[in-house]
């Protein structure tokens, strides 16, 4: 296995590159170094595996295999009670909790919602000459959010959670999340007070709808939370759900407005992709259904090729808890290992043209959960994967059925880093104007 720069200064150009282009470091890595290496980072050395035989090692190990991955750097973001932060039995008596609200039949029963607040917001954008796609994105996701999970709907209430959400979203910056160091209050006027108020802020709005949902529960998942039972019958208590819910909004609200993003430039730029698209959305009539939608096999391809060019996060990584054999390596307690998205997903043996944004590659054959995997794996995978992919295929289908959209940057964005996400420069700015039935396609 090869190994980068050691020593303090080694570490911190690494985790420098690395934060600040982690595109380009991770692929000129693999490059140099191979399917697996050694990145000597800051918070300690993170064996990095790139390969769909590597990483299902990884995934398949038994989960007592590993311990999550800088507690520290996340812990004061997410909180100790946060799913990501739990491992052994309290993860598995956690995501056995979790789980059944964003499957099957309960999922489904959001579909009207992400249909809804994605015409209500498309047609607000509509309104100005220029918009930022991203922004309005996030504005669709983060509604979602808050009225099918949180079971927020008072106009009121959601400008007052859509603010506290913003404005703990923006105090989190790279740095901070990845470098524990960063957080400490230094007499109330660094960063990192900065978001622990803007966390005291939002938990306030929180609390209050945790003791509504106790009073009066309703359809939402918060409800479901608040009424579900550990197996010894005992209920979750409400720091419990307020870091859960916290861990949501950091993993789905601005994740799934990124993966909207990057849809809709992929698609725009493509104008053959969105003519197809197109023709099978407008299959389903003027109004489509929003299941129909969630059910058609092009859109699922458009939506799965654009998690595959640039996933959310490049890597998900975890922290060796015993003797671990990665292929033909064995590594020790307290090091770092990290299944890498990026680099798997621009295999050119497994992806042809990697750098090419072609959807038929997901009609044409079947890749395993180890050679796609835009939301991890093992018993660590995303737990709100399947909502995140209803969610994208919904707004992306709603979208392109009433609107005609235009990209007013000829440049393609390039990825930058926002927190822990990658996300596209610029935000894509856009134009909108309602279609009209019967008209030529335009790009």
């Amino acid at each position: 296995m090869s190994h980068l720069p050691r020593g303090p200064q080694g570490r911190l150009r690494t985790t420098y590159k690395f934060l600040a282009r982690p595109v380009e470091f991770l692929f000129r890595c693999a490059d140099t170094y191979g399917d697996v290496f050694n990145m000597p980072m800051y918070n300690g050395d993170v064996v990095v595996a790139g390969s769909p035989a590597s990483v299902q090692d990884v995934m398949t190990a038994p989960p007592e295999t590993f311990l999550p991955y800088t507690l520290k750097s996340v812990a004061s973001l997410l909180g100790e009670h946060s799913l990501l932060m739990l491992s052994g039995e309290r993860h598995r008596r956690e995501r056995k909790l979790l789980t059944p609200p964003f499957h099957g039949d309960r999922m489904r029963a959001y579909a009207a919602i992400m249909a809804d607040t994605a015409a209500r917001r498309l047609a607000e954008a509509a309104r100005a000459p220029r918009a930022i796609a991203q922004e309005v994105m996030q504005a669709i996701s983060l509604d979602v959010i808050l009225r099918a999970v949180f079971g927020v709907d008072e106009p009121h209430r959601m400008r007052a959670f859509a603010r506290a959400v913003i404005a703990m979203g923006d105090a989190v910056t790279p740095a901070l999340a990845f470098l524990p160091l960063l957080q400490r209050e230094l007499g109330g006027l660094g960063p990192y007070a900065r978001f622990r108020r803007r966390v005291e802020d939002l938990e306030a709005l929180f609390r209050e709808q945790i003791a509504r949902a106790r009073a009066a529960p309703g359809d939402d998942i918060l409800s479901l939370m608040v009424s579900a039972r550990y197996d010894d019958g005992s209920a979750m208590s409400d720091q419990a759900i307020f870091d859960e819910l916290r861990t949501l909004l950091f993993a789905g609200h601005e994740t799934t407005a990124l993966a909207l993003t990057w849809a809709l430039d992929h698609v725009h730029r493509h104008p053959e992709v969105l003519a197809r698209l197109r023709d099978e959305i407008d299959a389903l009539g003027p109004e489509p259904d929003p299941e129909r939608l969630a059910a058609l096999p092009y859109l699922d391809a458009v939506c799965k090729e654009t998690l595959r060019l640039y996933p959310l996060v490049t890597e998900v990584p975890r922290l060796v808890a015993r003797p671990f054999r990665l292929g033909e390596h064995e590594l020790q307690p307290g090091t770092g290992v990290a299944a890498c998205i990026l680099l798997v997903h621009h295999r050119p043996d497994l992806y042809p043209e990697p750098s090419r944004f072609k959807p038929e590659r997901f009609l044409e054959r079947r890749f395993s959960p180890f050679e796609h995997l835009p939301f991890g794996g093992g018993n660590r995978r995303c737990i709100g994967a399947a909502f995140a992919m209803f969610e994208m295929k919904i707004v992306l289908g709603t979208a392109l059925s009433a609107w005609q959209l235009r990209l007013l940057d000829e440049r393609p964005p390039r990825p930058v880093r926002r927190n822990v996400t990658l996300g596209p420069s610029g935000g894509v700015p856009i134009a909108l104007r309602a279609r009209e039935r019967g008209a030529l396609r335009a790009a």
